[in-house]
């Protein structure tokens, strides 16, 4: 017979994996508009592709930072519970 699983730490890991999705695309955003940066250089800057490395770059921003507080978010909550945790033992 197996154990429950407590429903905080089932939220967590969700939430840890869309946090490192959201790194995923994030840096891939900002990979894409490096790519898009440099066939710009080579070739001329277009209207349109000038435009499509800074929506890159800030949608890329945004998730990333998004993602990134997320992830420390989950790592300090599961800090202060292995803390809290030890601090009940030692009593």
């Amino acid at each position: 017979m197996s154990e429950p699983e407590d429903p905080i730490l089932a939220q967590r890991a969700r939430i840890r994996e869309r946090a490192n999705l959201g790194q995923r695309v994030g840096y891939a955003a900002y990979a894409i508009a490096t790519v898009a940066f440099f066939i710009g250089l080579a070739t001329a800057f277009s209207g349109p592709l000038v435009t499509f490395i800074i929506v890159l770059l800030i949608v890329g921003s945004v998730i990333l930072a998004i993602a990134i507080q997320v992830g420390y978010a989950i790592r300090g909550a599961e800090r202060h519970e292995e803390d809290s945790i030890a601090m009940r033992r030692r009593r």
